[in-house]
């Protein structure tokens, strides 16, 4: 079962349009009739929160739906009022994992701010990631005059990739960098550097951007198999753990 759980703002909430076909109803409007029939219930456990869904690929169209945004006490007052199947019950489980995964998540992200040793690796971490962007922005602009019609998505890509050699991730997270602990940010601060001079030097050597791209890729990957990946876990507090190599 995929992830349902999304933050919206600082607040986990998932969207009844996700759940109705996982409660047994064949129409959004269906499970949407639950809740406004018991409207004051749902109200006393926080505000009702909606939100425009387009319809999905291969209906017949229409306008955008509104789907219900609910808080965990929301989604567990709704389970209560529906359709009480094996099915029902296995959602309900599943979905209150991911409330409690997300609130760990909201728990770590405090607790490093209040961390002055994490503060300060951040905070160092400043000038390289900015030194990255500036590369960045360089190696887009190089990109653009090679051809490149949708070269504003390296910053995304860059990231990405950097994140995929470095880390086993376990779960999703709206900003990976706020969860991460002393070790993997200092370890985050040398990728940066190595981004920025793989791209710089390709610059230089006017190589194709799709190469300059692959290089910045290939020495953090070497970087990272030197170091060792770490895992990033779902709910174990293992973001100061020692890196450990990744499986062959």
């Amino acid at each position: 079962m995929k992830d349902l759980v999304k933050f919206i703002g600082k607040e986990p909430r998932v969207s009844t349009f996700e759940l109705f076909s996982l409660l047994g109803y064949r129409f959004h409007h269906q499970l949407k009739l639950v809740i406004s029939s018991n409207s004051g219930d749902f109200d006393d456990l926080g505000l009702m929160v909606l939100e425009k869904v387009k319809p999905s690929k291969g209906s017949d169209g229409g306008r955008p739906s509104e789907s219900y945004l609910l808080n965990e006490d929301q989604f567990l007052l709704l389970v209560l009022l529906c359709k009480n199947t094996p099915e029902c019950i296995k959602l309900k489980v599943a979905v209150s994992k991911e409330f409690k995964r997300m609130k760990m998540i909201l728990i770590r992200i405090a607790s490093n701010r209040t961390n002055k040793e994490w503060q300060r690796v951040r905070d160092e971490g400043v000038i390289p990631r900015r030194i990255e962007t500036d590369s960045i922005k360089r190696f887009i602009e190089y990109a653009m005059e090679q051809g490149s019609q949708s070269a504003e998505k390296y910053y995304m890509a860059l990231s990405k990739m950097e994140n995929k050699h470095l880390f086993l991730v376990e779960k999703k997270y709206p900003n990976l960098r706020n969860v991460l602990g002393v070790a993997e940010l200092d370890t985050v601060k040398q990728a940066d550097h190595i981004v920025a001079k793989a791209l710089n030097d390709g610059i230089e050597l006017k190589l194709p951007y799709k190469d300059i791209y692959k290089l910045a890729s290939d020495r953090v990957k070497m970087f990272a198999e030197i170091r060792g990946q770490s895992v990033i876990g779902m709910l174990e507090d293992k973001t100061n753990q020692q890196p450990t190599n990744k499986p062959k």
